[in-house]
């Protein structure tokens, strides 16, 4: 029985380091930090890859960013369905319906990519 309570001794004595680590993180964040409540605005105000802020907060963006990230997203998680098939390939018995299913596998995704081609999707002009 003192085992069994042991070990939920272990467990609270690490709970109350890891709050006590976390108080005292905080209170000496409130201690060091430099009070100026008195700050210039340009201090608050968003600020984003070196650039300022400048004019309305609405920008219109083209669709073809979108084809390519759903493209992109798209052939990676086709691309996932290889590794099983890659890691089963040098096992005995693994036959040749296996390696033709992959093969119809690849050639959908050759063909997706031949038709993103041949609409001009994939111009990055």
């Amino acid at each position: 029985m003192d085992g069994y309570l042991g070990s939920y001794a272990t467990l609270g004595l690490v709970l109350a380091a890891g709050v006590l680590l976390f108080v005292a993180a905080f209170g000496a964040n409130r201690l060091l930090r430099p009070a100026n409540p008195a700050e210039p605005l340009g201090k608050r105000i968003s600020y984003e890859s070196g650039v300022d802020p400048v004019g309305g907060d609405w920008a219109q963006a083209q669709i073809r960013y979108y084809v390519y990230a759903y493209l992109y997203v798209l052939f990676a998680v086709e691309a996932v369905f290889l590794f099983p098939w890659a890691l089963i390939f040098d096992r005995p018995g693994f036959g040749g319906l296996a390696i033709a299913e992959m093969g119809v596998f690849v050639g959908v995704l050759a063909l997706g990519i031949v038709y993103a081609w041949r609409k001009r999707i994939l111009t990055w002009t």
